[in-house]
């Protein structure tokens, strides 16, 4: 009996130290944080760096402020969201798909190769003049070049997976007597989803890089705009905080991709030396 009622109290120094452990690593994360935000602060302030270039931090949350209460930030938050998300989704189904079928076929991918190698190497800054030609100066612009900077790596990512499946099981797979089709879906695909998760990730990224080059054509809202329009006008404070704002869309959307990878792949389990 005495054993029974003692179990509660001999746990409760683990749960002290499993807190304690989880409020270190949260602390260690953030303290470049704070000693970045520190020093980006303190600088202005010195007069080491003008103000009327580096605005502080908490000029960049002042003027965050006035976009929320005259209703912009909302505006220009969801203009690109909707425009980034798109080229994401584009890119990422296209990418997925053609990926599949070049890594599945060597002779569709000894035809495909030499063309692909020649457009990865164009960047999407250089085909502006292109896209605007073809496509105007409107949203489906915008999004083209957001879907050319985020398709190689989703590609790139989704032919190395399925070149890097393991043999042996695709080989025990048919020597049990299952289809191709069989193996494709249940082999070569699950193998290759590390891979493609990797290269979706990448192309978040590179989908908030050309974000910026995208809104330069013609646009009247979205974060990129706004930071190049508050250059132009010199409004350092605001041109700061689209900035700030265009790192923290990035993060968010990093964020999710890891989750929904984390959620999809829970069978995938990484090595940690710290563990």
């Amino acid at each position: 009996m005495s054993a029974v009622l003692d179990a509660p109290v001999a746990s409760s120094p683990g749960r002290f130290f499993r807190f304690a452990h989880g409020f270190g690593r949260v602390a260690e994360r953030g303290i470049g944080i704070v000693v970045f935000l520190a020093l980006w602060e303190a600088l202005p302030r010195l007069s080491v760096v003008s103000d009327a270039y580096l605005s502080p931090p908490s000029a960049v949350l002042a003027s965050i402020g006035q976009l929320v209460e005259t209703g912009q930030l909302w505006k220009h938050v969801a203009t690109s969201l909707q425009r980034s998300l798109w080229g994401l989704l584009l890119a990422s189904f296209s990418g997925v798909v053609l990926g599949l079928l070049i890594g599945s076929s060597k002779r569709l991918a000894a035809i495909v190769d030499p063309v692909l190698q020649l457009f990865r190497q164009t960047s999407a800054f250089a085909l502006f003049p292109v896209f605007i030609l073809f496509l105007g100066i409107g949203e489906q612009s915008k999004v083209a070049i957001i879907f050319w900077a985020s398709f190689w790596p989703v590609l790139l990512s989704t032919v190395g997976g399925v070149k890097q499946v393991d043999r042996l099981l695709v080989n025990s797979a048919l020597s049990m007597g299952a289809s191709r089709r069989f193996v494709f879906f249940k082999v070569v695909l699950p193998a290759s989803l590390p891979s493609i998760f990797t290269g979706v990730r990448l192309a978040g990224a590179y989908s908030i890089t050309a974000l910026v080059a995208a809104e330069m054509i013609g646009a009247h809202s979205g974060l990129g705009f706004l930071t190049l329009n508050s250059q132009e006008t010199f409004q350092i404070p605001t041109m700061y905080a689209g900035i700030l704002l265009l790192a923290v869309l990035g993060l968010l959307l990093n964020y999710l991709l890891a989750l929904l990878e984390r959620r999809l792949l829970r069978w995938r389990k990484g090595l940690s030396l710290d563990d």
